[in-house]
């Protein structure tokens, strides 16, 4: 492998974030787009050769997909305890390398038509290129510790994203609320990255995840409240990944995180950074596997299954279009997690790893369009609410159809990407655990629903009157939609089996069409729901809400998750808990040190007159203390 190029892939968007961030006064913002759209290009071609050369041409090896690693010594510990910092080179790294890319290219393309005539456009695509290198640098990691590194980048690359209209509170409080939650999960992921590093002499992804080295074989050499270090090691990594994928209940972020640009919820929120998550656990997959005999992946499946089923439901009730894609990406993250968790080698040997990784690639193409179509309309009719919007179909063809294709691939209807990816990860939960099977198809349903209840009530429903007439989106905004439309319908037919498995062996998986069948026919029934209810403007919605009552209403405020996290952290913590402290800092260790400076100021007020200035002072002090001096010296020696 040609390391000299590969290195170049993150070094190019980070160049580019140097470029417009030092000069974002001198250079003008036609020329920062198409600096920002051309390092892209750069690093997407460059992507796409490693990926040629990898799968064609140099990576596979007896039939096996090899791994190539190029790294270097940053930091010493101990004789054995070191970070490295470098590159590595397999299936899953370059599958991510393609994602990064064409996302985050197609995003540019399209920011340069929606993000024109704003007052900070140079300043946006420095922190896209900022991101983009965050995200080039964790997905070719070769260690913990270098993933924590770009993790925490992608972390402020988020916060800066989301929050950048800063002049508007809502996006403010928006992006502090991300960096928060997600400081708490990469605590836990810290942590496990020091017990790991401690038990097992490395943080080396190799030594870690070889089936025949030390730390799988040794995993339980030592134990706490009845499970093995390694084991609580991986549970708290698992956070880190939950936190930044959005799993319940670290979900409460990736909802608000929509005031940011919706371009930026396309490149991060949908296709990137939170799949993070996913590929950390995958990553480590052979450790989550094989120690304490997969108990970790136990929790990552069914968090990801009730995540799943919980966003699902709540997507349902959503208004704001962005929020019910937002809930959308969480549902479609947890499909992701309970595929890994449902994994093994057994029988369909990493049947739901490659499904798992398979529908990672997929849905980022397909949610990435659903955004950016979504972007499309809101620049269109200037609002996020369905509400303010109906009949856009003859307005916006190509919206039109594009969210269509997107919307047929999400619900797992065949020939489009997303069946071919979700009926993998079905088929695995299938053969391990029935009960996250029979989530995942109920999930599969409400999926179908609520993408064409927002499809119907955007570009059907009631014939609205708008103030100004909608048009279709100039070229630099549709030419991405179609390109990310192309993708969702062929995706499905790349033959992914052959190139990202568990054992990195391949195998050729095949369609099971009794299980195909029962979750199309869910997906259809989702969608007849969604056609009589929305497709017409009539009152079977309103109807269906007075009937749930008060289970719709929570379902809408989110099962007030929100009041329940600001009720621990505000009444509890900050009431009962911060505040008493607060006070006795002020009354008792500020008082103390102020009370100690009164004292001494006191004193000082006290005795300044000895420094008076004047000569007979000073004289009459000398010549007193003279004669006591003597005094004292002529009694002890006379007595």
């Amino acid at each position: 492998m040609n390391f000299s190029s590969i290195i170049l892939i993150p070094l190019i968007p980070l160049a580019v974030f140097l470029l417009l961030g030092i000069f974002n006064k001198k250079i003008k913002p036609l020329a920062s787009g198409y600096i920002g759209v051309a390092g892209l290009l750069v690093s997407t071609l460059l992507s796409i050769n490693t990926a040629y050369h990898y799968f064609f041409v140099y990576g596979k090896s007896d039939g096996v997909y090899q791994t190539f690693v190029e790294k270097t010594v940053w930091m010493n510990f101990t004789d054995t305890l070191a970070i490295d910092m470098g590159v590595q080179i397999d299936p899953i790294s370059v599958m991510m390398l393609i994602v990064v890319s064409i996302v985050s290219l197609m995003v540019q393309i399209y920011s340069r038509g929606y993000m024109k005539g704003d007052d900070g456009y140079t300043k946006f695509f420095a922190f896209l290129a900022l991101f983009s290198f965050s995200m080039y640098g964790l997905v070719l990691a070769t260690n913990l510790f270098q993933i924590y590194i770009f993790w925490e980048l992608v972390g402020v690359s988020s916060y800066l994203l989301i929050g950048y209209y800063y002049t508007k509170p809502s996006a403010v409080s928006a992006a502090k609320k991300a960096f928060i939650v997600t400081r708490f999960a990469d605590l836990g992921f810290l942590i496990g990255i020091l017990i790991m590093g401690y038990y097992t002499g490395t943080y080396d992804f190799e030594t870690l995840n070889n089936p025949e080295g030390s730390a799988i074989l040794n995993w339980a050499s030592t134990s706490f409240m009845g499970l093995s270090v390694l084991t609580w090691a991986l549970i708290l990594i698992f956070i880190g990944g939950a936190g930044k994928s959005a799993m319940f209940p670290l979900h409460i972020w990736l909802p608000d995180a929509m005031e940011g640009p919706t371009p930026v919820s396309a490149l991060i929120h949908a296709a990137t950074m939170v799949v993070a998550g996913i590929f950390l656990v995958a990553r480590l997959f052979p450790m989550f596997y094989f120690v304490e005999e997969g108990f970790a992946l136990n929790i990552v499946a069914y968090v990801g299954a009730f995540s799943s089923l919980f966003a699902a439901i709540i997507a349902i009730t959503q208004t704001d279009i962005k929020r019910v894609l937002a809930f959308s990406t969480m549902s479609q993250l947890g499909y992701m997690m309970l595929a890994l968790g449902v994994s093994g080698y057994e029988g369909h040997e990493g049947l739901g790893y490659m499904a798992s990784m398979f529908h990672l690639f997929t849905h980022a193409m397909f949610k990435a369009l659903l955004f950016l179509c979504a972007g499309s309309v809101i620049h269109a009719v200037h609002s996020n609410y369905l509400k303010d919007m109906g009949g856009l179909r003859k307005y916006m063809p190509i919206t039109n159809i594009t969210f269509l294709i997107a919307a047929l691939a999400i619900a797992g209807v065949p020939p489009f990407a997303g069946f071919f990816s979700k009926d993998e990860i079905l088929v695995a939960a299938f053969e391990h655990n029935k009960l996250i099977y029979f989530i995942g198809i109920f999930v599969a349903g409400l999926t179908a629903f609520y993408m064409f209840r927002i499809y119907f009530g955007i570009f059907w429903g009631k014939d609205t009157k708008y103030e100004q007439k909608p048009h279709e989106s100039p070229l630099s905004m549709t030419f991405p939609l179609l390109f990310l439309a192309l993708l969702s319908i062929i995706g499905g037919f790349i033959p992914f089996s052959e190139f990202v498995t568990a054992d990195k062996a391949g195998f050729e998986a095949h369609i099971n069409y009794p299980l195909a069948a029962v979750a199309v026919g869910v997906g259809l029934i989702g969608i007849a729901l969604a056609w009589v209810f929305y497709k017409k403007e009539n009152d079977l919605a309103d109807k269906m809400v007075n009937f749930f009552g008060p289970l719709y209403q929570w379902t809408y405020d989110k099962f007030y998750f929100d009041e329940i996290y600001l009720f621990i952290t505000k009444k509890i913590l900050f009431n009962r808990v911060s505040a008493p402290i607060a006070k006795f800092d002020r009354k008792y260790v500020d008082g103390t040190m102020v009370g100690i400076g009164n004292k001494t100021v006191l004193a000082s007020e006290k005795i300044k007159g000895m420094q008076s200035g004047k000569v007979q002072d000073y004289a009459f002090a000398f010549v007193a203390g003279v004669v006591i001096i003597a005094l004292v010296f002529i009694y002890l020696w006379t007595s």
